[in-house]
């Protein structure tokens, strides 16, 4: 009796350890499952038919740091095998190195089609342009004058050509005598140097006849510049026994030569 009562406690304690290897009892906190056959045919997956991945694939070294040690490889990475025509390193299974600070180049290296050369000693810092420059907007030379703002050239020289007014009489001292005032205006662009002024005088009788026309000349009031006018009051005098007691003077005309 004694007997059997250990052999039943033996197999009992034999079917709790199977039992407890089977479905985890006694475990801290989880649940355990056991492998029941094979999965069923379904709309998830057809008999003999492979399911695709759903998420990201990652790629591990074999032999490399356990997941929680070491740094994983990112999602995702390429596992094409490296040959020369790729610009960074690559892994034992074929993975590409893109790590921070590796030899991959980077936007703004040498070497590459479309990049931008770096000046020596820059660390991949482009070169900065030149803000100035021999055509710059601050070249030498200065900016170009604007159409339309040079001088009209000035116009051709004229010579001198004076133009006289009527001349105004004034009584003088004398009887053979008169003052006559004439204003000089030089029309030219070419200053008048000299000149003479002619008077032609007429000897006027009692009644009022004219006895005789008699010219004298004086010197023009030079010089007169080109667009200027002079205003010169002359005394006109004949000979006194020209002009009889009874008989005046009357200048009536006078012209000018100049040069």
């Amino acid at each position: 009796m004694r007997r059997g009562s250990r052999a039943a406690t033996a197999l009992l304690a034999l079917c709790c350890t199977a039992a407890a290897g089977l479905t985890g009892c006694g475990g801290p906190g989880r649940e355990g499952f056991s492998a029941v056959g094979a999965a069923a045919p379904g709309p998830e997956r057809g008999a003999g038919e492979n399911v695709a991945p759903q998420g990201g694939v990652e790629f591990q070294q074999l032999g490399g740091p356990a997941a929680t040690g070491g740094s994983a490889a990112p999602s995702g990475t390429s596992g094409a095998p490296p040959g020369p025509d790729r610009a960074g390193g690559s892994t034992p299974g074929g993975a590409t190195d893109t790590a921070p600070g590796g030899p991959a180049s980077t936007p703004g290296s040498t070497g590459g089609p479309g990049r931008t050369p770096t000046s020596p000693g820059t660390h991949g810092s482009p070169a900065p342009a030149n803000p100035t420059g021999p055509t710059g907007p601050t070249s030498p030379g200065g900016p170009p004058s604007r159409p339309g703002t040079t001088p009209p050239a000035p116009p051709p020289a004229t010579p001198a050509q004076l133009t006289l007014s009527a001349p105004v009489r004034s009584a003088a001292a004398d009887r053979w005598c008169e003052r006559v005032t004439v204003t000089f205006t030089n029309t030219g662009s070419t200053a008048a140097r000299s000149g003479t002024v002619t008077f032609a005088t007429h000897v006027i009788g009692a009644l009022g006849i004219d006895w005789a026309t008699l010219t004298t000349t004086q010197p023009l009031p030079a010089p007169l510049a080109g667009g200027a006018s002079k205003t010169q009051t002359y005394t006109v005098c004949l000979e006194a026994w020209r002009v009889p007691l009874g008989m005046h003077v009357d200048t009536r005309k006078v012209t000018a030569t100049w040069n």
